[in-house]
């Protein structure tokens, strides 16, 4: 195929305009040729990157680890036990993730059905917001919303 502008790049590759050249700034991605007027080409080689970056970040890795696959893709000798260690450390950090947003979801959850929802100002919500309590656990001191707040002195 015929070398493509950064617009045909972005669409064949699924990487918008801006994300790629923050690729090329951030050195995941070489700097391309450049036409006499000074437009980025890409060729087919480019965009099988591309596609391989926007893969790797539809599954959450960071640009570091991109940049560590990248190197281990392009080395046809490497051991895939490198690889495999790079994932296995990935999913780690997604169940903490996964944990994290499990227990703010169920603080909210928890706010939500203190709260009644109805005309009176009260709100346990926002009283909890604007304490200087943290609500989730292993944030701030590490106290988390123990379900039975005290409404503060008037």
């Amino acid at each position: 195929m015929d070398a493509m502008n950064i617009g045909e790049a972005a669409k064949a590759s699924g990487v918008s305009a801006k994300m790629i050249r923050h690729y090329e700034v951030v050195g995941l991605v070489p700097v391309p040729k450049r036409t006499e007027s000074g437009y980025r080409q890409y060729n087919d080689s480019e965009v099988h990157t591309l596609r391989f970056i926007r893969q790797a970040r539809d599954l959450g890795f960071s640009i570091h680890e991109i940049g560590e696959l990248l190197s281990l893709w392009h080395n046809r000798k490497r051991p895939s036990r490198l690889v495999k260690a790079l994932a296995e450390v990935h999913i780690q950090a997604l169940e903490q993730k996964t944990q994290e947003l499990l227990t703010m979801k169920n603080t909210l959850e928890h706010l939500v059905h203190s709260c009644h929802g109805d005309e009176r100002p009260d709100c346990p919500i926002l009283d909890v917001l604007a304490s200087n309590e943290p609500l989730v656990a292993g944030r701030g001191n590490g106290h988390a919303l123990t379900g039975r707040r005290k409404k503060p002195a008037a």
